[in-house]
């Protein structure tokens, strides 16, 4: 599972990992909390509403190019994560992960990925909360029934990268503990992200920044179920068992 802010970040930052994982015949989920209606970039659209109902569609097309099994938008404002009720948020976010069930959950870091864009760091928040609740039987147990239990994720992977965007607010990237090679998998990433017509402006800055990146994607991990030292992966599901 994927929790991100915006539609496009599915694309732009976790594309290739996600068509990877689809190739190799798992099921994968994307949550993104915003249908990204403060976009600078609004494709001619008069409202906020008609740029979020455009947005919701390209993300759908994107999850489909990269294979997503369940893609979810949520309604939260875009650009205002930082003003809302934590506990709230980590409810749902939790909710969503008690119902998919994953092994792994990825998402952003606290810094904010390369952008430093203030909703990505929200989501690194309410995403590792989510994480570290969803198993715990003492945390929003109204969510349980008989299809809904607590669920203990696995592994938790904030997405890096080896380069930072001068012209943006300065992060402190999370070092890399693992490198997933998407060679064979970005040209599906490139139209993904490019079925976010909206955000046609974007495309140049995306495709550099994949030009610096070079054919991997590249991630920290930041929590698991099995304690123990640090080692360099090309696997985000090494160590996974079939438990769910």
């Amino acid at each position: 599972m994927v929790v991100t802010a915006h539609p496009d970040d599915e694309a732009g930052a976790f594309g290739g990992t996600l068509r990877l994982y689809h190739e190799r015949g798992l099921e994968t989920s994307v949550v993104c909390l915003t249908p990204g209606q403060a976009a600078t970039h609004r494709g001619g659209t008069k409202s906020d509403q008609e740029l979020a109902a455009i947005r919701r569609q390209e993300f759908a097309e994107s999850c489909k190019v990269l294979g997503v099994n369940r893609a979810v938008v949520l309604d939260y404002a875009d650009g205002q994560l930082h003003r809302l009720d934590l506990y709230q948020v980590v409810c749902e976010v939790t909710r969503q992960i008690r119902e998919f069930r994953p092994h792994v959950l990825v998402t952003f870091g606290p810094e904010g990925a390369i952008t430093a864009h203030p909703d990505h760091s929200m989501v690194s928040v309410f995403a590792t909360l989510a994480y570290e609740w969803a198993g715990r039987t003492n945390r929003y147990p109204d969510q349980f029934t008989d299809n809904v239990r607590p669920h203990r994720v696995q592994k938790l992977y904030y997405g890096t990268a080896n380069f930072v965007l001068p012209e943006r607010q300065p992060i402190s990237l999370p070092p890399i503990t693992a490198t997933i090679d998407v060679t064979n998998q970005l040209r599906f990433q490139v139209d993904a992200f490019h079925r976010h017509k909206t955000q046609t402006p974007l495309f140049p800055i995306f495709e550099n920044s994949l030009r610096q990146r070079g054919p991997n994607e590249m991630f920290h991990l930041a929590a698991s179920v099995n304690p123990g030292k640090i080692q360099i992966e090309t696997d985000l599901f090494a160590g996974v068992t079939e438990e769910n």
